[in-house]
């Protein structure tokens, strides 16, 4: 259960620095950057990647997928939670594996059972309240949890494609992953250096690393909670969604003093009731 929570604190931390870097001017685009450079070197010396196991053969068009799909979402990611705070970011993130879940149903011919179904329909009822403006809200700028959520749901999508790909472990997967994101993000950075003229500065090399830090954190903490509750995959499942909403609601409404509406926070409880319906329609 440890692990678990530290990967929950993990998750949420990515979205408090961000939302601190408001504060600072910095250039959310130079922190993803120095994001991957921090979280590749903290994959290597964890994972001890074998690089010898890459090859022709390896799924080479979903690591370019999802090497590209990364950077461009952790950049939506970070205007969400500009424009749109913590709590509606984090829950939008979370309700993304609706998308792989709709993904079992349609494209993978999926049986669905009853409590599938139910979670469904009120997680898709809970995201329609969630990105609900508040009355007092003149810009309500949802196309940004929007894309998060699409995005993120295609990208947990692809990585189960790499994770079924046995002939090279899931560590190594993920440093490539990691290295083509770096290199698309570093495109985005120079170009904004030489035709927009952005200056690299250290506070974004800084923060950079903070998210690499619990960006990886999240991912390792997570994969060693599958490794705890090996027998039950749901808990991990259920409690990782559930304990980001929760934890993310109560940072964004406690800390940054974030504006809900009632429409808001019911929809918010929706979607811990759609996600306890996902867990036991995976249980049951």
């Amino acid at each position: 259960m440890l692990f678990l929570i530290l990967s929950i604190i993990c998750s949420v931390t990515v979205g408090i620095i961000f939302k601190i870097t408001r504060n600072y001017n910095c250039n959310p685009g130079q922190i993803i950057t120095f994001n991957y450079v921090f979280a590749i070197l903290f994959c290597y010396f964890v994972f001890s990647p074998d690089l010898t196991k890459i090859s022709a053969n390896a799924p080479w068009n979903i690591y370019l997928a999802v090497g590209i799909l990364l950077p461009v979402v952790f950049l939506f990611l970070a205007a969400s939670i500009s424009h749109m705070g913590i709590v509606k970011t984090d829950a939008a993130q979370r309700l993304s594996l609706f998308i792989p879940i709709l993904a079992a149903w349609f494209i993978f011919k999926e049986e669905f059972n009853t409590y599938k179904i139910i979670g469904l329909a009120i997680g898709f009822l809970a995201l329609l309240l969630i990105l609900r403006k508040p009355s007092e809200n003149e810009q309500n700028k949802w196309i940004y949890p929007a894309i998060v959520l699409v995005g993120f749901g295609i990208i947990d999508i692809l990585f189960k494609q790499i994770a079924i790909f046995s002939n090279i472990p899931y560590t190594t997967s993920l440093f490539v992953v990691f290295y083509i994101a770096l290199l698309v993000s570093l495109v985005n950075a120079v170009y904004n250096a030489k035709v927009k003229k952005v200056k690299f500065e250290l506070q974004n090399i800084l923060f950079g690393g903070l998210v690499g830090l619990f960006n990886f954190g999240n991912i390792l903490f997570y994969l060693k909670a599958h490794k705890a509750f090996s027998e039950n995959p749901s808990t991990v499942f259920a409690g990782m969604n559930m304990g980001v909403i929760v934890l993310g609601s109560l940072v964004g409404l406690l800390f940054f003093k974030e504006k809900l509406s009632k429409i808001n926070f019911f929809g918010i409880i929706l979607a811990l009731i759609a996600i306890i319906f996902i867990f036991l329609s995976q249980i049951l």
